[in-house]
């Protein structure tokens, strides 16, 4: 029992399995994403990561944009590094706040999890809303 414990704790739960796939191989949610609003034909490479317990996408495009997605291919991080985030994916609510309390600035990356919302602006602010859009914390 003892060594089976010990072989158990020496394997990582996560397997960092890491490969490459083709457009096509997306979740259907993802592909339209990118359809949507990106440029399917602007994708560098895709990777899947598959884990233990799940898997996740990464789009990687020629201009260095990067889009992730769980699972299921519904999007969690899109990074357009210094250009405008797609304003259709980010939420009034917060597309409303930036505009009022940080007019001239542009959202850049935008994260969402079960829990929250995270931008950063082109000025290098952070800021992290609640599922009800309340402001819950800002970096710099």
């Amino acid at each position: 029992m003892l060594a089976l414990f010990a072989v158990a704790s020496s394997c990582s739960l996560k397997a960092d399995n890491d490969r490459p796939i083709d457009f096509t191989q997306l979740p259907e949610v993802s592909k339209k994403f990118i359809r949507t609003h990106f440029n399917e034909q602007d994708v560098s490479f895709i990777t899947m990561e598959q884990e233990v317990v799940s898997r996740s996408y990464d789009v990687y495009f020629k201009n260095g944009y990067k889009v992730e997605f769980d699972r299921k291919g519904e999007w969690e991080d899109v990074d357009c590094k210094q250009d405008t985030v797609p304003a259709a994916i980010v939420p009034k609510p917060i597309q409303d706040y930036v505009a009022s309390k940080h007019p001239g600035f542009w959202i850049v990356k935008i994260n969402r999890d079960r829990r929250d919302y995270e931008i950063d602006l082109n000025n290098g602010i952070e800021i992290k809303f609640d599922l009800k859009f309340n402001v819950i914390r800002y970096d710099d």
